[in-house]
């Protein structure tokens, strides 16, 4: 396992180049993924996007090993140029280290300097650690609702199914708050969206149960979502998360 400090200043983020590099972040993604999942981005594929424009980007912890990775491609949506921030991971023992956060800003520098100014990725509605990292802390906006967007999966992460929300974050906005409103006021017409807090913990507890919060949010979002309604707001909880959703 490897060893990191109790805070993240150590962890360097910087282009991955080498083949060895490479090499690791195939890895990584096993372990992210699952050893028997079939869609890992293999070597040749991160080195063709580090040539032509798109983010391969590393966390190395003091040791020079591989912690944490970032990797998207870039290209035209809506006639402009933009990017797509595939995948993030990082090792369970570095996680709420602030690294991920810090992969994402230095992808969004990256980007800028080639004169891209959108960045759209998915995640899952269910993960409320990741819905407050993009919504929140990144200040991204939800823009879709996507069924089952990525089909059968042989991920053990994917037990749930591959639904996911598509956000667009302007790389040129603030970015948003470590912080959300616990008590916020609601717009007029919003309703709210509850998750569990640690939708992994009901997962191993009760697939069945897991599945049922899977059903509920995908009909409630959505409906609300093809109703005119958009996703304004997420507060995290201590056993429920909520999504708010208003008129927009």
């Amino acid at each position: 396992m490897t060893e990191l400090p109790s805070g993240a200043p150590e962890v360097a983020i910087r282009p991955v180049e080498s083949r060895v590099d490479m090499d690791a972040c195939v890895e990584l993604q096993r372990q992210t993924w699952g050893e028997a999942f079939s869609e890992v981005v293999p070597t040749s594929m991160l080195q063709i996007t580090a040539k032509m424009g798109g983010v391969v980007l590393g966390a190395f912890g003091p040791k020079g090993d591989l912690v944490g990775l970032v990797y998207g491609i870039s290209g035209f949506r809506h006639g402009k140029p933009a990017h797509w921030s595939h995948m993030l991971a990082v090792r369970p023992e570095a996680r709420s280290l602030g690294i991920g956060r810090r992969l994402k800003t230095r992808q969004k520098e990256m980007l800028l300097a080639l004169g891209v100014e959108t960045m759209y990725w998915s995640f899952d509605p269910l993960v409320s650690r990741n819905a407050h990292l993009n919504l929140n802390r990144l200040g991204a906006r939800v823009v879709e609702y996507v069924p089952d967007m990525y089909g059968a999966s042989n991920s053990e992460l994917h037990q749930l199914g591959t639904d996911r929300f598509v956000v667009e974050w302007d790389l040129h906005a603030a970015g948003g708050s470590d912080r959300a409103p616990q008590h916020p006021s609601l717009p007029p017409g919003a309703v709210e969206v509850p998750i569990p807090a640690e939708i992994e913990a009901v997962e191993r507890e009760s697939v069945q149960e897991a599945l049922s919060w899977r059903a509920s949010t995908r009909r409630a979002l959505v409906d609300l979502m093809s109703s005119g309604h958009g996703v304004v707001g997420f507060v995290p909880g201590a056993e429920q998360s909520k999504y708010i959703v208003a008129p927009v």
